[in-house]
């Protein structure tokens, strides 16, 4: 295996509780399943007839691969326009719950976020059953590294995965060298990631800089306590074990070391805002914001030039390095008057076409074939990125 590749294989490790769909149930049967769907709808992909789709998403502005996937897929399909719906991404699951409620919702493919909202869709029978259409389409789910084992529920798969990412630290090296502390490393406790946040932390006002950052999902506090492998947020209901980790985010957030929750919920703050203009020192966050932050440094929107990313804290008694992975996948709505053409784009999406134009914004897609490990390790401004990992 090339050093390249093993850099990459190692960046694109990720950690998925075989448990996480414990105790959920399919949805009830929809009129007609998906390969159904495809066969007899007229409106089809790659038919003359004017077809227009709607794709609910959240962060529009702020996502790097969205357009690109348009622009490549009408590129092949000129008779298909594609419409965004930009739902948001704090409430993103409650604002599309309430617009799938009404049944006729107008939405034809739609982004599963997490796996409470994908379980809930699946309940209210608000996605098409793709099992059938991926067994016609010959669509080798193999080439997911086993995250469509983690979305089978009774057997049946009602999404498919087109990223797969992973949580890490990110860091402004400016603000570290300013502070005179020294940069966080890939084996830091919590003990020790909470010592460095306070240290970094200086200012007040407009000049504050916080030492660490959470942002308004559960996750980014939640997730600590999961690294262990022995806890599951879907699995029981005693939560104490999540105490300690709210403990250190309540105690920084009195401390002034982060921001304050409120703050952030009423104002809507987004995270990539913080960051960029210099006010945080160390924020967890997913992969996926790689890209936002290349493509925001290149277009001088952001103001954090030089930045670094390490591994995640852990805990006493954890292996350095532990992490959590997540899958964001397509589905196809079930009330979707042009199925057929939301199912041929989910394929295009989900697939290795999509993956490589996924891989050239700096995304980490869910299939991980040579092309796309070629493309990602082979990105100059991933350079500090690959030296961390």
């Amino acid at each position: 295996m090339s050093k390249s590749r093993r850099i990459i294989s190692l960046m694109l490790a990720i950690s998925l509780s075989a448990t996480m769909f414990a105790g959920c149930t399919g949805g009830s049967a929809t009129s007609q399943t998906a390969s159904q769907a495809a066969a007899s709808t007229t409106s089809t992909a790659s038919e003359n007839k004017a077809v227009k789709l709607t794709w609910a998403l959240w962060d529009k502005d702020k996502t790097t691969y969205y357009q690109p996937l348009i622009d490549a897929y009408q590129a092949k399909n000129p008779n298909v326009t594609i419409e965004m719906k930009d739902l948001g991404s704090t409430d993103y699951q409650t604002a599309l719950g309430t617009q799938l409620a009404g049944g006729d919702s107008g939405l034809d493919v739609i982004t599963v976020k997490d796996v409470p909202g994908y379980a809930t869709m699946i309940n209210a029978g608000q996605l098409e059953d793709l099992t059938q259409y991926i067994k016609d389409n010959k669509i080798d789910t193999s080439l997911y590294g086993g995250t469509t084992e983690q979305v089978t529920v009774d057997g049946k798969l009602y999404e498919l995965p087109f990223r797969s990412d992973f949580w890490l630290m990110y860091y402004n090296k400016d603000l570290f060298d300013k502070a005179k502390v020294a940069y966080p490393t890939n084996d830091m406790t919590f003990t020790q990631y909470d010592e460095i946040a306070r240290k970094v932390t200086s200012g007040s006002g407009n000049s504050k800089v916080y030492g660490a950052h959470y942002h308004t999902w559960r996750s980014a506090v939640q997730l600590f306590g999961i690294l262990d492998g022995e806890h599951n947020v879907l699995d029981g209901s005693d939560f104490t074990w999540m105490k300690p980790y709210y403990e250190m985010a309540l105690k920084e957030q009195n401390d002034g070391i982060c921001m304050d929750y409120a703050t952030l919920k009423t104002g809507s703050i987004h995270y990539s805002g913080v960051f960029e203009n210099n006010s945080v020192a160390m924020m967890n966050m997913g992969s996926w914001f790689i890209s936002t932050l290349m493509a925001d440094n290149k277009s001088g929107k952001s103001q954090a030039k030089n930045f670094g990313l390490v591994k995640y804290p852990h805990a006493d008694g954890v292996q350095p390095g532990s992490t959590l992975g997540t899958i964001t996948g397509l589905a196809v709505s079930s009330t979707s008057k042009n199925k057929a053409a939301a199912l041929d784009f989910l394929k295009f999406v989900t697939g290795s076409d999509g993956a490589a134009v996924i891989a050239k914004t700096g995304t980490i897609p869910a299939i991980k074939n040579d092309e796309v490990i070629k493309t990602i390790s082979s990105m100059e401004d991933l350079t500090q990125y690959r030296q961390r990992y």
